[in-house]
């Protein structure tokens, strides 16, 4: 097969976005497809299979916003669209921006099998303009996403059937979807590197973007609140715009200060298997992979409860979940499984029986399953009209 894969972010793997973008990408050469992606990415440029397309140059302060989100947007050109699509068996949009929808656009147009991603959660958007808990602005996202974009999919990637269930409820429409784990890479298992747990220290993790809808605030605060409040090291992997925010809040609650960096994913293998119990507290998230990832690597979590993330979906009990929000809950839950080292050992095996799946290489292989089937389904109806005219 000939794919062409619509990425307006793409840039450096540090966000979930270009992860599952990549790991689709590299998954399809695997099996033998020629695979062209569509980008601004301008890293990218000259590469084999890369179309780079300009970016917007929205003026100085929307540029400075985009810059410390490490956001480009992408700014759609017919003709490098159309070369990267000519002859394409599909077209794969992975987000809802302006390169996406004008390439669906023109697939449509050249009758080439449309596929969309659902990565994007309305209030991925909103949270930047401080309109995430406004009811109206999340619906009018997902309004507009859907006319402008999934209306027209042949099919639709869901990675949790929470998003698709949520979606579909918000704008009152039944889609072609297809539920499919984004997966966890094999890299990600226990290791003989796990901490030897004394009364000098306990290891939290958490890992995510620094942003709003990830409320590390949450955490800080639940630590602060922890009988062991001395004794935890805390560790925030990820990068993001509220990085300063972040320190500033610890610092003021005098908890040791956090650990805050970016790791590669070999690094973070080491990170999450010397660390002593996860926390997951984002309020907003689409399936949290980073949830996943520290669960086969023989964590336990602790994940927030919120009707807006599809994450408290892998807490096996109620000793992995947390009240959204409520740090006095989140420092009691954490606490206990700080004291209960042997509950956590057992409910750490029943986690490592159930993570098989979410193997990433048997979700890809689903997501190629799609393709195909959708490729199919349209040559098939391109042959019934074709039939029904020559009669």
């Amino acid at each position: 097969m000939i794919i062409t894969i619509v990425a307006d972010v793409l840039g450096q793997e540090n966000n979930g976005t270009t992860i599952v973008c990549m790991n689709l990408v590299r998954y399809l050469k695997s099996r033998g497809d020629e695979v062209r992606i569509l980008t601004s990415d301008k890293d990218k440029a000259g590469m084999e299979g890369y179309y780079i397309v300009p970016v917007y140059n929205l003026g100085f302060i929307l540029n400075y916003m985009l810059k410390i989100n490490n956001v480009e947007l992408a700014k759609p050109d017919k003709r490098i669209i159309k070369e990267a699509l000519t002859g394409s068996d599909l077209c794969h949009v992975i987000i809802p921006f302006a390169l996406g929808i004008q390439a669906a656009k023109m697939a449509r147009e050249m009758n080439i099998p449309l596929t969309c991603g659902f990565h994007c959660q309305a209030e991925n958007f909103t949270s930047h303009l401080f309109l995430m808990n406004s009811r109206l602005a999340n619906y009018l996202t997902y309004f507009v996403h859907y006319h402008k974009l999934y209306k027209f999919a042949d099919a639709i990637h869901y990675p949790t059937k929470f998003i698709k269930d949520y979606f579909e409820k918000t704008i009152n429409v039944k889609t072609n979807g297809y539920v499919i784990s984004n997966g966890v890479n094999d890299i990600f298992k226990p290791t003989k590197q796990e901490i030897k747990e004394n009364d000098d220290i306990y290891r939290v993790l958490y890992i995510g973007r620094y942003s709003r809808e990830k409320s590390h605030n949450v955490l800080i605060k639940a630590i602060a609140k922890s009988k062991y409040k001395d004794k935890i090291e805390l560790i925030l992997a990820g990068q993001g715009p509220k990085e300063k925010q972040i320190k500033k809040l610890a610092k003021k609650l005098k908890i040791n200060c956090p650990i805050m960096k970016f790791y590669s994913r070999e690094r973070l293998v080491d990170v999450i298997n010397s660390s002593t119990i996860y926390c997951h507290v984002a309020e907003v998230e689409i399936e949290a992979i980073s949830c996943l990832e520290a669960i086969s690597c023989g964590l336990v979590p602790i994940i927030a409860n919120s009707k807006r993330s599809a994450t408290k979906a892998f807490a096996l009990d109620n000793r992995s979940l947390f009240k959204v929000n409520d740090s006095a809950d989140l420092a009691r839950k954490i606490d206990y499984l700080l004291e209960h080292k042997d509950e956590r050992m057992e409910l750490k095996e029943k986690y490592l029986s159930v993570i098989d799946k979410y193997d990433q290489t048997e979700c890809m292989n689903k997501m190629r399953e799609m393709m195909v089937e959708v490729i199919n389904e349209k040559r098939r109806k391109s042959n019934l009209l074709q039939e029904f005219s020559y009669r």
